[in-house]
């Protein structure tokens, strides 16, 4: 399944996109802006909330063909039926989520800057792996800066399909994608704008080229 993902794949930030109505309406402009990779994250503690919203999304990318994932929550991935989950470095293990998903679950792990992290994580049967932040970025501002030339590495020792995130616009996006990333990951750069579908589509024209 981790070897068709190309593309914008759009991260939900329960600050840009208070309201599930703001949410669902935001994230529906992406998908008509071509991501193919819609990502819920909400840290917050409001599980009925949290369940809701994460229903409504993955009824709205199944309906579209868009891949659906959960941010660190493995739990609720598997309540909504969520296509996988994303785990970071403290979020549970790799095996774990395996486990509770079964071998069709997308799962996708941050790397930060860490080549062998990577290394260990596509061993251990990761679908993807993300590094970043390769520029400053609003959502974390403290994540320490990435060089192109990890990106370069993996491209070259890795398999799986390489995600690049952080502070990432459609003007910075394509050194990233001649680098060797399969997808882009944004935060603010689409839900921040005014017009989230065409800020969508300027991302995705990095890919057409």
């Amino acid at each position: 399944m981790g070897h068709h993902l190309r593309g914008l794949y759009v991260i939900t930030d329960s600050l840009l996109l208070p309201t599930t109505a703001q949410l669902v309406a935001r994230v529906a402009a992406s998908i008509r802006g071509g991501a193919s990779v819609v990502q819920y994250r909400d840290k917050s503690t409001d599980s009925e909330k949290r369940f809701a919203e994460a229903q409504a999304l993955r009824a709205l990318c199944a309906q579209h063909g868009v891949i659906f994932i959960v941010n660190d929550d493995v739990v609720l991935a598997k309540a909504v039926n969520a296509d996988g989950v994303h785990i970071g470095e403290d979020d549970g293990e790799l095996a774990q989520a395996r486990a509770v998903l079964g071998e069709q679950a997308m799962i996708g792990v941050s790397c930060y800057a860490s080549l062998e992290r990577a290394q260990t994580m596509q061993a251990n049967g990761a679908d993807y792996v993300a590094f970043g932040s390769f520029f400053p970025s609003p959502t974390k501002p403290d994540a320490s800066p990435v060089s192109l030339n990890v990106l370069r590495l993996a491209r070259q020792q890795l398999t799986c399909p390489i995600i690049a995130i952080g502070g990432i616009t459609p003007e910075n996006g394509g050194t990233l994608v001649e680098a060797g990333a399969d997808m882009l990951s944004v935060v603010s750069g689409v839900f921040a704008t005014s017009d989230v579908e065409a800020a969508t589509r300027r991302y995705c024209a990095l890919f057409a080229k």
